[in-house]
């Protein structure tokens, strides 16, 4: 009885209008960039069965079949009120989704990945074949003003398709890191010391005598690296691309040498992403690394996850030569004397410590608030990161900030 009072309520999935609704709705989750498949999409159809059409039970549902990533949490929501807007939706059986929706301006600021999503396709589902000629403009377009324009936009305003080719350019970016003479050496032209067995070794050549006496000069190695990279909830966008810039910018196939990287993220905890970055490949380490951080688009605790670092992770810090890039906007929700005391040391145990904060896109930014305030009195240097313009300049940021 109850199983039929569901099938007259719902209506059958197989021929009436719910289906349809449910494979739309995922097709603009797939277009946001969210992971939804067939077999999701058949759990989605049975959880709704099963907990009818009130919209709070009917979103909830949705959301815990076809949502497996927290970053794709907030954007699941927005297209759910977007894509259901009509407030007699589920007492209509879901019959229409109003296709008005994706024309009329909102009032309320959408997240670009929502925005693309709900953008009307029948324009380029109906224009005709593209000439020759017209390819090659629109690429010549695209290497002039749209990749400007790229280069210059904040990597929070970008749509979903812009996001993925920015990120793939960031990957090219270069990051020059200085060097630093270590404790081994190796023959040169401008070395200190005799290298007598370089000596020896050639005098063999020469009947025993000493023609050539080389020197050993202190090898040059990359500054070693720890990267704390902000995941709350602002820093959304910002992480993921960060996260693979610094990937790629500090493998050894760009420096030349291995770097040693320790990368951790916080939010309201620390995450060990070090693992991740041995990886070679930068897609498998970013895979790896949203895997590995539970509390991605949370709050921020930034003072509890640094006195973390120094309680389990000290050993991490190389003295006087480890340059630290901390990456956040420095809105940070816990106590303000912890987050002090633990820069403090921080600050006290590494070579530089160099603040990257997307909010310098802003003209006149100050950092009023607590946790930034506290960042600008402890940090040796601040650098803005929130575009590709500004990641090609970070190697001159850093050489500066070192030299002072």
């Amino acid at each position: 009885m109850a199983e039929g009072a569901t099938f007259s309520q719902l209506g059958d999935a197989r021929t009436g209008k719910l289906a349809d609704n449910l494979s739309g709705f995922g097709r603009t989750l797939r277009r946001a960039g969210v992971r939804v498949d067939a077999a999701r999409m058949a759990l989605a159809q049975q959880a709704v069965m099963l907990v009818g059409l009130q919209r709070e039970d009917f979103s909830a549902a949705l959301e815990a079949v076809l949502v497996s990533r927290e970053q794709d949490r907030m954007v699941f929501r927005e297209l759910f009120d977007a894509y259901f807007r009509n407030p007699n939706v589920a007492q209509k059986l879901l019959a229409q989704m109003l296709p008005s929706a994706e024309s009329k301006a909102e009032p309320v600021k959408r997240r670009p990945r929502v925005s693309e999503a709900l953008a009307p396709v029948r324009a380029a589902r109906n224009a005709p074949p593209a000439r020759e000629e017209d390819k090659i403009e629109f690429d010549a377009a695209m290497t002039a003003s749209d990749l400007r324009r790229l280069r210059q936009a904040d990597f929070n305003q970008l749509s979903a398709s812009e996001y993925i080719l920015v990120e793939r350019l960031a990957r090219d970016v270069p990051l020059p890191l200085p060097h630093y003479a270590a404790r081994r050496t190796r023959p040169g032209a401008r070395g200190s010391r005799p290298h007598w067995p370089g000596a020896m070794h050639h005098a063999a050549r020469s009947g025993g005598e000493v023609l050539h006496i080389p020197l050993l000069q202190r090898r040059q190695q990359p500054l070693p690296l720890l990267v704390l990279v902000d995941v709350s909830g602002s820093m959304e966008r910002y992480a993921r691309l960060l996260l693979a810039f610094l990937h790629a910018a500090t493998a050894p196939r760009h420096t030349g040498a291995a770097v040693r990287r320790d990368v951790f993220a916080f939010g309201t905890g620390l995450t060990d992403l070090t693992p991740a970055f041995r990886l070679a490949d930068t897609d498998a380490m970013l895979e790896t690394a949203s895997h590995a951080i539970t509390d991605f688009a949370g709050g921020t605790r930034m003072g509890d996850s640094l006195g973390q670092l120094r309680l389990q992770h000290a050993r991490r810090l190389v003295g006087r030569r480890t340059l630290v890039l901390l990456i956040s906007d420095g809105l940070d929700t816990g106590t303000p004397e912890v987050l002090e005391r633990e820069l403090a040391w921080l600050r006290r145990h590494c070579g530089r410590l160099l603040w990257l904060n997307p909010l310098l896109r802003y003209e006149g930014y100050a950092p009023t608030a607590r946790g930034a305030s506290a960042l600008h009195r402890q940090a040796h240097g601040m650098v803005a990161v929130h575009n590709l313009s500004h990641l090609k300049d970070l190697a001159a940021s850093l050489a500066s900030v070192l030299r002072q």
